[in-house]
């Protein structure tokens, strides 16, 4: 069965780091642009970051830019996100998908691929 799986959360102090890993399974990344979305309770879901299938183009929300870095290694199957400098807003859970576009200007779906989450809280 095709899916998405995320790993890597956990619980951080303000200022710390964590990298996230979106593994695919059943089916080849190489293919697809990824999206990270993250979604706090009470909030509606956002868009964090994407990167197109070849790698060569990358997007930021900018409550994240300069913080966080979106990279992905198709010969592992795996899109990463790393998180620097966090911050108490950051926490929430994180998903990521495949599909859609992430070139240039343009980020949209559709999405036919989603993971399960991984939690992230930044917390003293």
């Amino acid at each position: 069965q095709s899916q998405l799986v995320e790993s890597g959360g956990g619980l951080v102090q303000p200022g710390g780091s964590l990298r996230l890993s979106c593994a695919a399974s059943g089916f080849s990344l190489r293919y697809h642009s990824i999206t990270w979305f993250r979604q706090a309770p009470g909030k509606e879901r956002e868009g964090v970051s994407c990167i197109s299938s070849s790698g060569d183009s990358t997007i930021y929300a900018d409550s994240v830019k300069a913080r966080f870095t979106i990279s992905r290694d198709n010969a592992k199957n795996t899109v990463y996100l790393r998180m620097n400098s966090l911050k108490p807003e950051d926490t929430a859970v994180y998903y990521c998908a495949a599909g859609g576009s992430c070139s240039g200007r343009e980020w949209y779906g559709p999405y036919g691929y989603w993971g399960q989450g991984t939690q992230v809280t930044v917390s003293s």
